[in-house]
């Protein structure tokens, strides 16, 4: 991969992931649950019993919420560049809700081998985790295009 690519890749994934997470604090606010993806990673990695700090551990929760996101638009590239998925708005919503069913199955996943069970609405942060990741497909695809 060229290195204009993996910036092209780069800039979408932070700006997706900086996006989607706005809006995973908005409606957490909104609702008064605990919908924050990176503060989530860091409360898991503490149930693990993992020896680091707190703050250790908050950087890594924020640190992993982006190379996951790094990951997704990078899937998304190789769909694209092989013209298995056409680069479309259309295109773009359906790999954000694949991408949020696929969020879904991992929080779920996330939770059982940490052992970790948050005091949150559940129903409701998988149903907004959903969402905002066709918000993260739409703007990753949207500022991926502008290169």
């Amino acid at each position: 991969m060229i290195i204009e690519t993996f910036i092209q890749i780069l800039i979408s994934s932070l700006v997706a992931t900086s996006v989607m997470t706005l809006f995973s604090y908005i409606i957490s606010e909104s609702f008064r649950e605990l919908y924050k993806e990176p503060v989530l990673l860091s409360y898991c990695l503490t149930a693990l019993a993992i020896s680091l700090s707190a703050k250790t551990k908050n950087v890594l929760g924020w640190i992993i919420h982006y190379a996951i996101g790094f990951l997704f638009v990078f899937g998304y590239y190789l769909l694209w560049e092989n013209e298995i998925i056409n680069e479309t708005w259309i295109a773009a919503f359906i790999l954000g809700a694949i991408s949020g069913i696929i969020g879904i199955l991992s929080w779920v996943i996330i939770f059982k081998i940490s052992d970790y069970n948050p005091k949150i609405d559940f129903k409701g942060y998988y149903l907004q985790l959903f969402f905002v990741h066709v918000i993260f497909g739409l703007s990753a695809f949207a500022v991926y295009t502008l290169f």
